[in-house]
């Protein structure tokens, strides 16, 4: 179970030793960790930790803007040519599956496509002759779903990360 940060603002440290200082004074063994949480609690101005835990503010997770590595989208980008044709599928994974979210966002949303329609998409959108590769590809990273008999095929509505976002950016500005 991940440990819960519980913030602790105390306005007068002086009385905060003192009741910690006279929480000990009267003890023959040391407290357990749940009574020491009490007792700085108290000392705190709270009837006890659990007083204490639920006042605590929770805190807002910061919106990080995530950085992207250019490199990366440099070298993805560069397996496209100036049309946004694929060209070559990179080797390295983290970069197929970046390949993989750019072609997944050329995808028509919410709509059922057949096999014929997939792989009239993806021969349009490379030059490599290997349209069954990048369909199977896009299922196996699950950005597309299918049917058992593969028959119809559907977009996975996703988020798409930002770094496939930048690349998909680079390749629309050539």
């Amino acid at each position: 179970m991940p440990r819960e940060l519980i913030p602790l603002h105390v306005n007068d440290i002086s009385a905060l030793a003192r009741n910690i200082r006279s929480a000990y004074a009267d003890r023959e063994k040391q407290p357990s960790h749940l009574e020491v949480l009490n007792i700085l609690a108290k000392g705190a101005g709270y009837k006890n930790f659990q007083h204490l835990r639920s006042g605590a503010k929770k805190p807002v997770k910061e919106e990080k803007h995530p950085v992207i590595d250019r490199a990366s989208v440099e070298r993805v980008a560069r397996c496209f040519d100036k049309d946004g044709v694929l060209t070559r599928f990179p080797s390295k994974r983290s970069d197929q599956i970046s390949v993989l979210w750019v072609l997944w966002s050329r995808l028509p949303a919410r709509t059922k496509l057949t096999e014929a329609e997939v792989n009239a998409l993806m021969k349009a959108w490379h030059s490599f002759g290997d349209h069954a590769l990048l369909r199977r590809e896009i299922c196996d990273a699950g950005l597309v779903s299918r049917t058992r008999d593969g028959r119809v095929y559907i977009r996975m509505e996703l988020p798409m990360p930002p770094l496939a976002q930048a690349i998909a950016r680079q390749i629309a500005d050539k």
